[in-house]
């Protein structure tokens, strides 16, 4: 699933991109409002964290102006302002929920989580699987035949990609960019380093993880 965050505050959106990564999420950065709506009227994204104050276009405006598009990307706004008239004007403006700073991850997760589950009228997976191979987002409990594997924070990420597209060949294309937001370099052997990390902790007779050459890789749903 891929996400939208609209931040110009450099530390704030470092923290909350960096945690929706974490989470498993493929995550576009925009640090102003006029770049924000240019991504959200030309990309489909599962949702969008707003912030309300920013350069060149607010939040509120920019969401307006999604909304006047038709486009019905579910919004999380974010802002200093807390009292109950800034709440219902970002409602008003098109917002589907609104969160004050200073906020801790866990709620902006849970609601960003929330706000996809209805949006699509279905719970979100929060577990992965394929084979004997499981993954959980919240605990970030990774079991392998019945054992738990201890990943990096990079492994943690691309093996839940790789879950999410298991039995579906991906190409490095498709890692580089959900995983690391990289455009392709076909020099960079970034994706390769991972994978041979992760196949070593998850994968050490490689009968899950087949590499599948010129193409990228395929995650074996079932042991062969």
């Amino acid at each position: 699933m891929r996400l939208l965050v609209v931040e110009d505050d450099a530390k704030i959106a470092s923290f909350v991109v960096r945690g929706l990564k974490q989470a498993g999420y493929a995550v576009d950065h925009a640090p102003d409002g006029e770049t924000g709506l240019a991504l959200a009227e030309t990309t489909e994204f599962d949702a969008a964290v707003v912030d309300i104050m920013l350069p060149r276009l607010d939040g509120l405006s920019l969401v307006k102006r999604l909304r006047a598009a038709r486009r019905t990307t579910p919004v999380l706004f974010l802002s200093a302002k807390s009292s109950v008239d800034d709440r219902v004007r970002g409602l008003q403006s098109g917002g589907d929920d609104y969160l004050t700073k200073p906020f801790a991850f866990s709620e902006l997760l849970a609601r960003v989580q929330a706000l996809i589950r209805r949006a699509t009228q279905a719970p979100e997976a929060t577990k992965l699987a394929a084979g004997d191979v499981s993954l959980d987002l919240v605990s970030r409990e990774v079991v392998r035949a019945g054992e738990r594997v201890e990943l990096q924070p990079r492994e943690f990420t691309l093996l839940a990609f790789l879950l999410r597209h298991a039995g579906r060949p991906v190409s490095k294309t498709m890692i580089l960019e959900h995983v690391w937001d990289y455009s392709f370099d076909p020099q960079t052997n970034v994706v390769d380093v991972v994978v041979s990390r992760l196949r070593a902790k998850i994968d050490p007779d490689h009968t899950r993880i087949e590499t599948l050459r010129g193409v990228g890789y395929f995650f074996r749903p079932h042991a062969p």
